[in-house]
């Protein structure tokens, strides 16, 4: 069976397409394919890679984010470089959704009834949600009636207790359904199974704190394989310091810029999700390497915003493990977590009252699925490679079975 997985942002599009048989292995494999589209005004540029290490770029003119959707998806059954014959092979499509609001958890077949609820909730994540329900109509077009699924971020987050979610606003906010959903679930979830994997150990009987740190950061606490409380709230703003987002902030900011008239609310939304965090304090980038290559050159700002990351890193782990009650394990994931020793090193540096060791080789040796403590450390440090596109493959997968269980075969 050939499952294909969209991963839809606002400027860019990533798609890995799959292979799985009769059964699902603990070891991700390879996708067969996969590509990444990013586009700018009226041009597009298209990254494609296959199983086989052959990799291609190109640059073409778009008038649509549709358009450039399509260009990407066309290389896997066009081109020298297609790894599929006609799209007739793909069994199934899976969207990765940012936010399934209060009705949607469990992964869903999309059909029209699905669109409209995801679509309800477009205003808690409209840099995402509506990106998502345009590639199921890019789909549409392409594949006609191929089954679609919707795999929600917020999903694994579903039962955080009242206590972890509920914001201390009037009651009738968390009855009209603002509170605490949780992001970046699809990988928190699976970080938590891998690690269970990686530690020999029963999922059950594990206290986790998960680190996702990319271009978005969130932590998760996780006690018997579900998620009890986590850092991003009723949005993807909520919680750790980010690539260009604050994080947590005083709410009294916002409202005494706009009494005094500063700033109006979507300039409010456009300073905090697209120039804070590490952005906004280093005046330079909101990619981690462009800050650690500043701050060795001695400039000032960059170092004050690694510090300031660092800062609410360590306090927001603190959290999750007071709330846990202990910790048997610490995970880094993501582009930050899996790819810098630096933000690893200093997150750990303050830990050691729970019996953590960080081992500085292993740390440094840039391998991932790996266990990077010491062995005399009471406390496992692991690095594992972010696999939601594979995570939502294997959820496509489980449907489609169910599916043709509950279908009745023909008779002979």
């Amino acid at each position: 069976m050939k499952i294909l997985v969209l991963n839809s942002g606002s400027s860019s599009q990533k798609s890995a397409l799959y292979e799985i048989g009769e059964s699902v292995g603990e070891d991700p494999p390879a996708p067969l394919w996969e590509g990444k589209v990013e586009w700018h005004g009226g041009s597009a540029e298209a990254q494609v890679k296959t199983s086989g290490g052959v990799a291609q770029k190109d640059h073409v003119k778009v008038s649509s984010r549709a358009e450039a959707v399509e260009h990407l998806l066309s290389t896997l059954w066009q081109g020298k470089h297609a790894a599929i014959a006609s799209p007739a092979e793909i069994s199934a499509v899976g969207h990765r959704v940012v936010h399934g609001g209060p009705k949607y958890q469990e992964p869903a077949l999309v059909t029209s009834e699905v669109k409209a609820g995801i679509a309800e909730v477009s205003a808690f994540a409209p840099l995402h949600n509506r990106a998502e329900l345009e590639g199921m109509k890019v789909i549409e077009d392409l594949l006609g009636s191929v089954p679609q699924f919707a795999v929600f971020d917020t999903g694994f987050h579903r039962r955080i207790p009242p206590a972890a979610a509920a914001y201390p606003g009037p009651y009738k906010w968390f009855e009209s359904g603002i509170h605490r959903y949780g992001f970046h679930g699809i990988n928190h979830q699976y970080c938590a199974r891998r690690a269970a994997q990686l530690l020999t150990r029963d999922l059950i009987s594990l206290k986790l704190v998960t680190c996702h740190l990319g271009n978005g950061c969130s932590l998760a606490a996780i006690e018997q394989g579900h998620s009890v409380d986590t850092t991003m709230g009723f949005t993807p703003l909520e919680g750790l310091m980010m690539g260009t987002r604050s994080g947590s902030i005083d709410p009294g900011i916002l409202t005494y810029l706009m009494r005094e008239g500063r700033l109006q609310p979507q300039q409010i939304d456009d300073v905090l999700n697209k120039e804070s965090g590490l952005l906004g304090i280093s005046g330079i980038s909101g990619d981690m390497r462009e800050i650690l290559t500043a701050m060795k050159q001695g400039n000032s700002r960059p170092r004050l915003a690694f510090d300031i990351y660092v800062h609410r890193l360590q306090a927001g782990i603190g959290a999750m493990v007071a709330v846990l009650g202990g910790l048997d394990a610490l995970v880094f994931t993501a582009g930050v977590g899996e790819n810098s020793a630096e933000v690893r090193a200093a997150a750990c540096g303050k830990l050691g009252f729970l019996g953590l060791k960080i081992d500085a080789v292993a740390n440094a040796s840039g391998l991932t699925d790996a266990d990077i403590a010491t062995r005399d450390s009471a406390v496992r440090v692991l690095i594992i490679r972010a696999q939601e596109d594979w995570t939502i493959a294997t959820e496509c997968w489980r449907l489609m079975q169910v599916s043709s269980m509950a279908t009745p075969s023909n008779p002979a």
